[in-house]
């Protein structure tokens, strides 16, 4: 079910303009959960940093605290719908981790993606069989996984990229991708028809970096990142940072920047389009020689 809108950035974003409006009436968190009876400053201080979604009786409280006139009050109306997310969408998202459910998200409401990765294909072009046996080897480090449920939601996840009104995605993958030795060769086949497949469509790119090309002075990315820009423009364009045990989610305008310079450094020396396809399709006949060896990289449990 596409969204209109991304839940998490709303909720940054209706956060942000409510923390400003408190500021905007010189008032403290403590003056205003006094004037609505709230039992501590935790309530609205996590809807002001976007880390719950909000009941809209209690934002309309708050709207009703800083004055605020008609035509903005109306506006924010509309954001913090937006930002509460559909109960229905919600629940069809059950089966998903806290880590997946935040990229699903940002996913479902993007009007484009870019996303690097230096080892393994991302979340959005994996096959079934590709994904099982990254989710399986996480288990290592992540025993508790419920693989068949973790598979099912990254396959739901995949479905904004054959929705109607899908976003722009390119992926700009490293070309250790490529050396896929730790995966089962049927797997690695199945994954390059996969993304030959998905390259196909009109909004889809798919790029390889090659490990001897230099982006800027040699300059390359520490890790993976996921970069989301939204159809509103005053939603937060954002990158994601997927670690180990954790996700970190950058929306400053000068962090975005950072990332949206090296995503343009990244393409400008990556392998064209047919030159990307004739790689992976190298690699899955076997013929993959004079690159790196592969790292055995395990995939968290978000992208």
């Amino acid at each position: 079910m596409p969204l209109p809108t991304s839940p998490v950035i709303r909720r940054a974003r209706l956060g942000a303009e409510l923390r400003q409006l408190r500021r905007r009436e010189a008032l403290t968190l403590e003056q205003v959960c006094d004037r609505l009876g709230w039992a501590s400053t935790s309530k609205l201080s996590r809807i002001e940093l976007g880390q719950s979604r909000p009941d809209l009786a209690d934002v309309l409280d708050l709207l009703d605290v800083y004055e605020v006139p008609p035509p903005q009050r109306d506006a924010l109306i509309v954001i913090a719908r937006d930002a509460a997310t559909s109960r229905g969408w919600w629940k069809a998202l059950g089966e998903m981790g806290e880590r997946q459910r935040t990229y699903a998200e940002l996913e479902a409401g993007a009007a484009s993606i870019v996303e690097y990765q230096p080892a393994v294909v991302p979340g959005l072009l994996q096959s079934p069989g590709y994904a099982r046996e990254r989710i399986e080897a996480g288990r290592l480090l992540y025993p508790e996984v419920n693989v068949e449920a973790d598979i099912r939601a990254r396959l739901m996840r995949q479905d904004v990229l054959r929705r109607a009104d899908p976003p722009r995605y390119t992926a700009l993958l490293d070309e250790r991708v490529c050396d896929q030795a730790d995966v089962s060769p049927e797997v690695w086949r199945e994954q390059v028809a996969h993304l030959v497949a998905l390259a196909d469509l009109p909004h889809v790119t798919v790029r390889v970096v090659p490990c001897a090309a230099a982006p800027r002075a040699g300059l390359h990315p520490l890790t993976g990142y996921s970069s989301y820009v939204f159809p509103d423009p005053a939603d937060p364009r954002t990158v994601m940072l997927e670690t180990l045990t954790a996700d970190l989610r950058l929306v400053s305008e000068a962090d975005v920047t950072r990332y949206e310079r090296m995503s343009d450094w990244l393409a400008s020396v990556a392998l064209g389009g047919d030159e990307t396809l004739a790689l992976l399709r190298d690699s899955a006949a076997g013929s993959a020689n004079g690159r790196l060896e592969p790292e055995r990289a395990v995939s968290p449990q978000g992208g």
